[in-house]
């Protein structure tokens, strides 16, 4: 056997050559390296293979050894150079000792790194010594060879950093906390009025002493003397927190500022007669933190109300502009309040309040002409008067303006007394408005000025002109038996409308007629009918007059052409269908009101008695599963099929209704009447449609952004067919969402249909007038149950096989 021992640092290696021994090693392997870690305080395993594993060390420590300075609090750590076993890691094999004195502390282990936390801050200037046993192994069991010991040392002795005020600081405000601030943390038991004090000369200072960090600060018991020199001392009585006291006593000086005062003001307090204009100043004895001049510390208030403005400020002088003009004849207070502080921070001793009275600020009392004023002359000299005598340099063609529109008119200014006059180089243009301005600039003799520009508008003569006709220029279709009107754009004289100055011919030939005026229309009745497809000429002469005997300044003449023939009456569509004001097809009809009446007509169902509900026959007193709550009225007869009082012969008449019903619904569909428009993109609210086909592209029409109106234009034959493949909804929810379909100018509810190819619901929310014809494949609905406000239905409501449901 031949052995080999390698230094590596602290630890050996011992292997084993040529597998000499290799039984007698294992043999007595155990007595050998017993033997070896004995010696070595490092595990050894030896296999035949060579050496396994070597012994830790400690790699670094923080604080490194030697290291001064360090911290008080500090922790210290200490890493291996391997993982080692936690449970060898604890305070008996890693200490911290002060001479021969363990230091008290908690240790705690991850990865390859130790801590060591004392339990109190070290001492400061103090040698500190850091011992690793061989008691700390890694998961091998191995051990370092030897124990690890270095040693660091504390910080030195503490000492004042800086100072708040500084050394030699000057214009220091009165209320300030002195403060010192120290290289570490102090003992706050040693911060005391004895060691931490501020003098005036050989007199103390009263105050109260705080502590935080390791800064002390001194609050004087009341504000400093103004230009006045203090000293503060810290003397070797504070320590920090390891005992160490300063070397030698601390000691600086500063110096108070003056406090800040008003000198003087702009207006002087007491002033009267102020311009409503006057911008407010106040000048003080020093350079002022201008931040510290705002709307609360620098105020301007009539009685109890703040006045805003805008601030100023140069050099000493701090401005107030407010944003209007004052009130004229009103005392008005300043004040500055001790917010205001001077560019070190010293307020004012106490607020400092001022008052003035502003004078009279002048008026327009009268202008001539007076405003609204209508029918001036073209000649007219324009004028103002004031509520006292004006400074009249104030008063010219930059101040008193005469515009037409955007233009300004030249003329000439004169001034005498209290009045302003100016007299347009050229006359005035007829049927013209002007404005006349006076600018809020002018001043009165003591300076003051307007409040706001005065503005005021008149007008000259106008002529009357004709702003409308019914029929209008060039309209055709009219009817035969029109009353022509023309509206005019002011009243007239009536005795000046009348057959010579509205007129009627056709070609070269006077119609007859008569002539009436109302309001601002004039109406020409003809005596007989027009022609047929034929043009008309109306004309109003310059004989008609305003009350001011201003004519027209022209004949308005204007043409149109009546229908080209006189319309037949429409074929009957409905057929027998046209008995029934309610129809339920073969499902029946339904009433779920107190208020339901069917006027002037009669309802049918091909279905039995039963399924009619909630009526009585308004001719037999037949009734019809009426409950309290369900109660209507059928002012004609009720048909439908057995039992009673349904009967054969009623069933007869509604099996007719229904086939005639069918044959209506296909003679209105589009299949039938084609060439319908969507005006509306499926929504009639809010539309005035003539007569003629209306289809639904998308296959629903609503009426719900407002009425819809159907203008006959005076022909009582015109009809209206409105086709949808689906749906028909009128009205939205809501107690105001009732929807109407109104006729004017002579159309007749006889003769507007409904094509509908499911169903209609006919203003769900209650109110509104429906009208016309509804002809739907599965059912018609009429408000709702609980609705106070009655649905109205000028028409008919058939279904041709659903039921009908009212309220």
């Amino acid at each position: 056997m031949k052995n080999y021992f390698t230094s590596t640092g602290k630890s050996f290696a011992f292997r084993i050559q040529n597998g000499f021994l290799s039984k007698i090693f294992r043999a007595s392997g155990v007595i050998m390296l017993s033997l070896f870690i004995f010696v070595s305080g490092c595990k050894k395993v030896v296999e035949e293979a060579g050496l396994v594993d070597i012994c830790p060390i400690v790699s670094t420590t923080d604080p490194a050894a030697g290291a001064i300075n360090v911290v008080t609090n500090k922790k210290i750590s200490i890493v291996f150079s391997e993982a080692m076993d936690p449970g060898s890691i604890n305070t008996s094999t890693i200490q911290l000792k002060q001479g021969s004195n363990f230091v008290l502390g908690t240790v705690s282990y991850s990865g390859v790194t130790a801590v060591f936390s004392p339990s109190a801050p070290l001492l400061a200037n103090t040698v500190y010594t850091g011992t690793i046993t061989t008691g700390v192994k890694d998961p091998t069991k191995n051990a370092p060879i030897a124990d690890y010991v270095w040693t660091f040392n504390t910080g030195n002795t503490p000492v004042v950093v800086t100072t708040d005020p500084a050394n030699g600081a000057a214009d220091v405000i009165l209320s300030k906390a002195i403060s010192a601030t120290f290289s570490t943390p102090m003992d706050v038991s040693t911060i005391v009025a004895a060691n931490y004090f501020i003098k005036q000369g050989n007199n103390l200072v009263p105050g109260a002493i705080t502590y935080s960090g390791s800064t002390a600060v001194f609050t004087p018991t009341s504000p400093l003397t103004t230009n006045t020199v203090y000293t503060g001392t810290v003397t070797t009585g504070v320590k920090d927190v390891a005992g160490n006291a300063m070397a030698a006593n601390y000691t600086w000086s500063f110096s108070t500022g003056g406090i800040p005062a008003v000198v003087s003001t702009d207006p002087a307090d007491g002033s009267l007669n102020v311009l409503l204009n006057k911008v407010i100043s106040a000048t003080f004895n020093k350079n002022m933190n201008n931040v510290t001049l705002n709307l609360l510390t620098y105020t301007l208030k009539q009685g109890t109300t703040n006045i805003p403005g805008t601030y100023s400020f140069n050099g000493r002088t701090a401005s107030l502009t407010p944003l209007g003009i004052l009130t004229a004849n009103t005392v008005y207070t300043v004040t500055i309040t001790t917010g205001a502080k001077d560019s070190a921070g010293n307020s004012l001793a106490a607020d400092y309040i001022w008052s003035f009275t502003t004078g009279s600020a002048p008026v327009v009392v009268a202008t001539d002409p007076v405003n609204g004023d209508l029918n001036v002359p073209l000649n007219k000299t324009i004028s103002a008067s004031f509520s006292t005598a004006m400074n009249p340099t104030t008063l010219n063609k930059n101040t008193f303006l005469v515009k037409k529109g955007a233009t300004v008119l030249d003329g000439v200014y004169t001034y005498s007394g209290t009045t302003i006059s100016f007299k347009p180089t050229l006359p005035l243009e007829v049927n013209t408005v002007y404005t006349a301005t006076i600018l809020a600039s002018v001043k009165d003799l003591s300076g003051n000025s307007m409040g706001a520009d005065y503005n005021w508008t008149f007008s000259t003569n106008s002529n009357p002109a004709v702003s409308s006709t019914n029929p209008t220029p060039n309209e055709t279709g009219v009817i035969i038996n029109k009353t022509i009107t023309a509206n005019f754009s002011k009243a007239m004289d009536p005795n000046t409308i009348n057959v010579l100055t509205f007129q009627l011919k056709q070609g070269i030939n006077p119609i007859a007629g008569a002539v009436t005026y109302s309001g601002t229309t004039a109406s020409f009745n003809p005596t007989a009918n027009l022609s047929a497809n034929t043009l008309y000429t109306a004309t109003i002469t310059t004989g008609a007059k305003d009350p001011l005997g201003n004519a027209l300044v022209a004949n308005y003449t204007w043409s149109f052409t009546t229908i080209a023939s006189v319309p037949l009456p429409p074929a009957d569509i409905l057929g027998s269908a046209a008995l029934f004001g309610a129809f339920g097809g073969n499902a029946g009809i339904t009433n779920q009101g107190l208020n339901t009446v069917i006027n002037n007509g009669n309802i049918g169902t091909t279905a039995a008695a039963t399924l009619v509900t909630g009526f009585h026959d308004g001719l037999t007193g037949d009734v019809y599963t009426e409950t309290p709550l369900n109660v209507g009225l059928v002012t004609g007869r009720v048909y439908a099929a057995p039992p009673a009082p349904g009967s054969a012969a009623s069933a007869t008449i509604a099996t007719k209704g229904l086939l005639d019903a069918n044959t209506a619904y296909l003679a209105i569909s589009p299949a039938s009447k084609p060439g319908g428009i969507d005006p509306g993109a499926g929504e009639l609210g809010g539309l005035t449609l003539a007569p003629g086909i209306y289809k639904s592209a998308s296959g629903t029409f609503n009426i719900s952004n407002g009425d819809l109106v159907l203008d006959a234009k005076g022909d009582p034959n015109a009809q209206w067919f409105f086709q949808t493949a689906a749906g028909l909804t009128v009205g939205i929810a809501g107690p105001a969402g009732a929807r109407s379909v109104r006729l004017i100018n002579g159309g007749l509810a006889k003769n507007v249909y409904w094509y509908v190819g499911s169903a209609a619901t006919i203003n769900g929310a209650g109110g509104g007038v429906m009208t016309g014809n509804i002809i739907a494949t599965a059912g018609v609905t009429f408000s709702t149950p609980g609705n106070a406000v009655q649905t109205v239905l000028n028409g008919r409501a058939i279904s041709l096989v659903a039921s009908v449901t009212m309220v």
